[in-house]
């Protein structure tokens, strides 16, 4: 049968995982504390079903097993994350050689079974030794973080050629300086903005290390979660909010990231109220000479805003929602389990949008997927027919192989994720895998959308 829909020669199919949602063996193989082992010890009443990040999927002790599913299941490629407090547990200083040899297996394993590892070295998971001195809000931790990349280079630069500096750095910022579902828990705007330069002049400064190791024929790149701000109508009032929503939420990083500079606007506003970080001396040539070369985009669901209905509370801390409030679009489709928009022609717009106004760079999607709680109630002859994770994902792939048809750079699709994980504070409540987990067990098991992902990857199309 012929495909309707084929996709570029070589394209990445795979999926994406991190460290700490997977890994499990927190206090394992040398392995020092990060944020959220500290804060689970803390504060477990905040992690559902008090579930937390000690054994999760026990990829530390099956990751042979969980390749092999990899390779069964068509994939030519995978994105993982080094855990830096599993690497240098405090931080900086020794590294951790059970962790050398932990993440030389695994990279070995996947090359071995035909999966290229793609490896991203910061995932949410800030050491707990360098949160304690302030985290991204410290510059020393840039420098720290800075070291820890060039060790990475060294270590596994000779077979991974696909690395990336962050995952979603704007989680961080929004989560632990802002809307409270990180820690440390802080909510300083200020503080916030610190946060995010910090990390921008973090990731450029690993690029900077990735040059100088001269990782040959080695691409470096970010991720970030773009999320197009659709305006309620085209009313000027609406047209700004959603601009600057934009502003806040996507262009804060994307613009240092691939052009090498801040928005003018975005500027202007921080500026306005009081809001911007501490900047050195030569920082922003230093971000402007180091861009990424490659980009992961991942997109789960559209931002939909309008004009604000009320002014802000003089007395409120400042917040990107000073400028918009959220906006539920009548009949729009949603994923009845997780209370998430299915937009998937945004997908295509973040697509077109690079190509016009991002130099049309290299690109794939690094995460796309659909969470849905008690799976289970779907399990028929011992295998979950997860039907609606197959729609979803072909929904996504027809419009971004019309963006590519249009002429995008885009060169693969991850689904989030291979199997089953531990996700933050929602711990085990909704499940993404193409795999099912049993936490009790461990014992894995493909679902239906692994299976038609399977023939998807090796026709390489539908």
């Amino acid at each position: 049968m012929a495909n309707e829909y084929t996709f570029p020669k070589g394209f990445w199919w795979g999926s994406a995982t991190s460290a700490t949602q997977i890994e499990g063996a927190a206090n394992e193989g040398g392995k020092g504390p990060n944020i959220w082992d500290y804060w689970y010890k803390k504060e477990p009443n905040r992690f559902f079903e008090n579930v937390g990040p000690e054994k999760t999927s026990d990829f530390y002790h099956l990751y042979k097993e969980d390749i092999q599913l990899m390779k069964e299941i068509g994939h030519n490629s995978f994105r993982m994350s080094i855990s830096w407090s599993r690497l240098i547990p405090n931080g900086k200083g020794e590294v951790n050689e059970e962790a050398v040899t932990f993440y030389n297996n695994v990279i070995n394993e996947l090359i071995d079974n035909g999966i290229e590892p793609f490896v991203n070295l910061f995932h949410f998971d800030m050491p707990l030794k360098l949160q304690q001195v302030g985290g991204w809000e410290n510059r020393d931790v840039v420098e720290a973080y800075a070291d820890y990349a060039e060790i990475c280079f060294r270590l596994f630069g000779n077979r991974v050629k696909k690395w990336f500096t962050f995952n979603e750095p704007i989680v961080p910022v929004e989560g632990g300086y802002l809307y409270d579902f990180h820690y440390p828990n802080i909510v300083d705007f200020k503080k916030a903005a610190q946060v995010a330069f910090h990390t921008v002049l973090a990731s450029a400064k690993a690029i900077e290390r990735f040059r100088k190791e001269k990782v040959s024929d080695g691409k470096i790149g970010i991720i970030l979660n773009l999320t197009p701000s659709y305006p309620r109508s085209q009313n000027p009032y609406d047209l700004k909010a959603s601009r600057i929503a934009d502003l806040f939420f996507n262009r804060s990083f994307l613009d240092p990231a691939v052009l090498g500079e801040y928005p003018e606007e975005l500027i202007e506003i921080l500026r306005e109220h009081g809001q911007l970080p501490v900047v050195q001396d030569g920082d922003l040539e230093f971000i402007k000479n180091h861009t990424v070369d490659l980009l992961g985009v991942n997109y789960y669901q559209p931002r939909r805003v309008k004009a604000k209905e009320h002014l802000p509370n003089p007395y409120s801390p400042f917040m990107p929602d000073w400028f918009f409030d959220n906006y539920e679009m009548p009949g729009r489709k949603m994923n009845p389990y997780r209370g998430w928009e299915i937009y998937e022609k945004g997908i295509y717009d973040i697509m077109i949008n690079l190509k016009e106004n991002y130099g049309n760079i290299e690109s794939f999607i690094s995460e796309n997927g659909m969470g849905v709680q008690n799976e289970e109630r779907f399990l028929k002859d011992g295998m979950i027919h997860d039907d609606y994770r197959i729609e979803f994902i072909k929904g996504h792939l027809q419009w971004l192989h019309k963006a590519i048809e249009e002429g995008a750079n885009c060169k693969g699709y991850h689904l989030w994720t291979f199997m089953d994980n531990w996700s933050w504070c929602n711990a085990y409540k909704n499940r993404y895998g193409f795999v099912s987990v049993d936490i009790t067990t461990q014992k894995r098991s493909l679902k239906k959308s692994a299976l038609w992902f399977k023939q998807v990857s090796h026709n390489n199309g539908f």
